[in-house]
């Protein structure tokens, strides 16, 4: 059962740049997959950015070229480097993990992840 923490949330103006990091603890699986996702108010969950085990990644269309996710296996975290960003990436961000493996199209969807983490606010202001 693994735990995880995120962190490096905060405020912005347009253009600038935000790390989140994911801390996991807890049992520790050969093959998994982690991913970060973002909900704002009245709109639903969304997939950004994910990552398996064997180092295969998907992002999603509205952050491809300014997202960035990668992973310290020594360390036990996740990371999401966000670069050029922009008001409409303002949302509370979700750190998900689960065992095994997935399809890169399932990548992205909620429901292929059974732990997910408290969030953490970004806010990009205009």
């Amino acid at each position: 059962q693994a735990q995880l923490v995120e962190s490096g949330g905060g405020s912005v103006q347009a253009g600038g740049s935000l790390r989140l990091s994911c801390a996991a603890s807890g049992y520790m699986y050969s093959t998994y997959c982690m991913a970060w996702f973002r909900q704002a108010p009245g709109k639903e969950r969304e997939g950004v950015a994910a990552i398996r085990s064997d180092g295969m990644t998907s992002y999603a269309d509205s952050v491809q070229g300014r997202f960035t996710i990668s992973q310290d296996n020594a360390k036990n975290t996740l990371y999401l480097q966000m670069n050029s960003l922009k008001p409409e990436d303002t949302a509370m961000y979700y750190c998900a993990a689960d065992k095994g493996t997935r399809l890169l199209w399932s990548l992205l969807k909620a429901y292929s992840y059974n732990y997910w983490g408290q969030g953490t606010q970004v806010t990009v202001s205009s």
